[in-house]
């Protein structure tokens, strides 16, 4: 029998998410990843077996995690569609502030991955994919709930508004991503939101 791991697994793929995120797939040497996890060369490779499969695995945790809490905002009940919208825009400006103090990462991991790696790795390109796919269904049924309600526009399609609404909350994180504080990102944000306003 072969001896038992003496370490958390999900930890570790927890910080070599962070790890990831802050360097990118490219940049991020087998070497970063025992620093950040605290694991030698063989343990990481016996478990993980490669680089790219570790990746995958920090990758999932975070679209996971992420995608779990926008479904937690929207699916609240709310005093509006529209508000369930702006409490998710503003949990999202007070993450990136967070990320910004706490150098845990920059921007979105899922957005620096698509510009880096998802178009050279098919794999990862499809678990992105069902990630947004996941993301884009629930803006879709709050954005419904928001037309039904009166607070959100009824102009244009809900999934129309549901790529709008990603495309706002990906430009929050790369505005972020590039330095932008407080006061420009709630600004994005409120103009994002008069757009979807009935």
């Amino acid at each position: 029998m072969g001896r038992p791991r003496q370490f958390d697994e999900e930890r570790v793929v927890r910080a070599a998410c962070r790890a990831f995120w802050t360097r990118g797939f490219d940049t991020t040497s087998t070497a970063d990843l025992c620093e950040a996890t605290g694991l030698t060369r063989s343990s990481l490779y016996n478990t993980f077996h490669s680089k790219e499969h570790l990746f995958r695995r920090a990758l999932s945790h975070y679209a996971t995690t992420m995608t779990a809490r926008q479904s937690d905002v929207l699916d609240t009940q709310g005093p509006s569609g529209l508000e369930r919208l702006r409490t998710l825009l503003s949990a999202i400006v007070d993450d990136e502030l967070d990320n910004q103090r706490t150098g845990h990462g920059s921007g979105c991991f899922t957005v620096n991955t698509i510009t880096a790696a998802a178009s050279r790795n098919p794999d990862i390109a499809r678990l992105i994919q069902a990630d947004q796919d996941r993301r884009l269904a629930s803006l879709r049924l709050a954005i419904m709930d928001g037309q039904l309600d009166g607070s959100v526009t009824g102009e244009r399609e809900p999934g129309e508004l549901a790529w709008y609404t990603t495309s706002l909350i990906y430009g929050l994180r790369v505005a972020a991503q590039s330095g932008a504080g407080r006061e420009p990102l709630e600004g994005i944000a409120g103009v994002g939101l008069r757009a979807l306003q009935a």
